[in-house]
This record gives C-alpha cells, structure tokens and sequence, in this order.
C-alpha cells in the first residue's frame, strides 16, 4: 500500500533518528542558545515549536512566524536540520519557505481529516520534498492515524513516518498521555516499512519519565526519539514539567540500549515455537469454552432465563482477576481479556435463542 522513501539521505537509518530542541521558541537568545548546546552533543536535527496549540485561549500559542528567523539562524551556525509543527495552509507555506527540513504535524490535527486534507493540497501545491512526520491523534484511534498519513501519501509525499506521543485520556494516571503500546505495534504491523518515533515528552509529561519510556520504545524496536530539551527548562514558557537540559538529555541517550530486532539465535527460535503451542492450545481451549457457552445458552432458553447473568459475571471477574494476578499477571490485563471473552459467550448465545429451530 505504501511504497515509502528514507527521511533523510545523508543520516544513518541504521541508528535511532534524534530530534531534540524545546517545547516553544521563545527568544532568540533561548533558541540559539539550546540549538548550541543540542549540537555540541551529536543531535542533528532541531525542533521547536513555532505555532503552539492550547486547549484554552489565553496561553502562550507560540512565537510565530518571526521564529522561524531563529531557525535559520540555527542551520547557518550550527548546520543543525529545523523541524517544526504545522497546523494549516499558512503554517505549511511559511515553514517551507523559510527552510524548515522536517515538519510535523500534531496530534490535534492528525484528528481532523479537512485539517489534514488542507495540509495535504498545500504539500502538493508548494511541492517542497520535505519528510512529514505524523502525530496520533489525541484520541485512540488507528484508523483515523493511517487515514492521515494516507493523506500525506496520496499528495505525492514518500518520505513520511508517524509519531507515537501517547493518548488522551480521562482522570489521574502516572502518565500524561497513555502509551497503549499495542496501537503503535499495530501500525507497524500494517505498514512495516513506516518509520515510527516515540515523544517520551508527551507520554511521560514528567522529566524524570523521558528516560524509563523512550527506553521502553527502544525495546519496542521504534526507530527514534523526539525528545523536548531546553536550557533552561523551569523557566520555559510551556510544558516545563517534561522538558530537560541538553545536558541530561545526552546522558540519557548514552544510557540506552538499542535492542537489534534482526538477529535471530536458536534458543529464541526454539521459545517462539513454544510461544506458538501455547496459543494453539489457548484457541483450544476457548473453544472449549465456547462450546460450553452454547449449550449454557441453550439449556437458558429451554427454561426461560435470560443470557446475561449479572451476579454469576461478576463472580467470574472478581475471581479470575484476583487468581491472574497471584500468577504474576495484571489485573487489567485480565480484566480486559475476560470481558472480550464474555462480549463473544453473550454472542454465541444469542445465536442460539434467536435460532427458531
């Protein structure tokens, strides 16, 4: 379906992509100044946000278009590629023309298909040969994801990848935005040669998070890390809580280990052959189950029962819960495989009474 290009010609693809640079541009002085800084330890690409989304108005909404000067000022001095996030038509047009090497485009916006159907017919119009990275959507949403990257693609742009900055949700959690690791495998699955980059940043929403999660995306096999660093991040204009200095961001990157998903031994050939028993027999064993479950359907329209039996639901969760998680499982997990497996029992016993035989 996608026939995708390398992001970069002239930056290994063999090793994690970095990019780094602070939540906003602020000043000149703080853009040049981390823009140095980023450089003196390795990181080939900047970023910086030059219009900036807010939930509410009244926040600072970015620096506009006058720091996209402060970009240019970052390739000249330090040969530094600028990236930077865009919005909508005007956004596209000025960051393209004032030498921006990567875009990408932000998680509010990948949720809107004319937001995303705007940036496209602009990308095709200007014909700029930039790479475009695509954040997930606030929401969880795969389709609505691949649906904006198709967007991008069918305007004629190749060199594309997705961001995964993790997923709105409500209340309290250690996180900002939920990983739900499993969406992103799941992209990769459907579009193998798609480029994917973790925003530890966003997910963590806490400095002292950037590190533990941007590892968990290197043992996930993620092809790099958009990671917000400023040199003075508690004084930042915004998000000030997840960013961190050039400093710490070097010694975290030369703390992680990136995982080789392509070499295969024998011992890990001979436990994935187990891993493949183990779910033939786990199939079995639900149809096992299944099969009980129309018989139990069965027996309940004889007599007059109703399919769902609250208390008897109940039972089953709370018990099965609590015996996953004395064998070393999460409750949650569980919780979620076992409402999965009664959605299809109430199913395959519906099926029964609606059969008139």
């Amino acid at each position: 379906m996608f026939d995708l290009k390398p992001l970069f010609d002239d930056i290994d693809p063999n090793s994690p992509l970095i990019i780094a640079g602070p939540c906003s541009a602020e000043t000149e002085e703080q853009v040049l100044s981390t823009a140095r800084q980023l450089a003196a330890k390795g990181i080939k690409i900047f970023r910086a946000g030059i219009w900036k989304p807010r939930t509410k108005p009244g926040g600072f909404e970015g620096i506009g278009a006058e720091g996209l000067k402060w970009l240019q000022k970052v390739k000249e001095e330090t040969g530094m590629k600028v990236a930077t996030e865009v919005a909508n038509h005007e956004h596209v047009r000025q960051a393209l023309e004032a030498g921006v090497d990567l875009i990408w485009i932000g998680a509010r916006t990948s949720a809107n298909p004319f937001a995303m159907q705007e940036i496209a017919d602009t990308l095709a119009e200007l014909k700029y040969d930039v790479p475009i990275l695509v954040k997930n959507p606030v929401n969880p949403d795969l389709e609505l994801w691949i649906g904006a990257i198709q967007r991008i693609y069918n305007a004629g742009f190749h060199r594309l990848g997705a961001i995964h900055r993790g997923f709105s949700s409500y209340g309290k959690h250690l996180y900002r935005n939920l990983p739900q690791w499993h969406i992103p495998s799941e992209l990769r699955r459907r579009i193998p040669e798609l480029p994917i980059i973790c925003d530890p940043s966003h997910i963590g929403g806490k400095r002292e998070l950037v590190a533990p999660i941007a590892q968990q995306a290197y043992d996930m096999g993620f092809d790099g890390l958009i990671i917000e660093s400023h040199c003075d991040p508690d004084c930042a204009w915004s998000d000030k809580d997840q960013q961190v200095t050039p400093e710490i961001l070097n010694v975290i990157l030369n703390t992680l280990v990136v995982r080789d998903e392509k070499i295969t031994t024998e011992n890990l050939t001979m436990l994935r052959q187990q891993i493949d028993e183990a779910d033939n027999e786990l199939l079995e064993i639900l149809s096992k189950r299944m099969r009980i479950c129309r018989e139990i359907g069965q027996y309940k329209k004889e007599h007059g029962m109703t399919v769902l039996q609250s208390n008897r639901y109940d039972e089953i969760m709370q018990s099965r819960v609590k015996l996953a998680e004395e064998m070393g499982m999460s409750g949650d997990f569980m919780k979620v495989v076992l409402i999965s497996i009664h959605e299809e029992s109430v199913r395959q016993q519906l099926e029964i009474f609606n059969n008139k035989a």
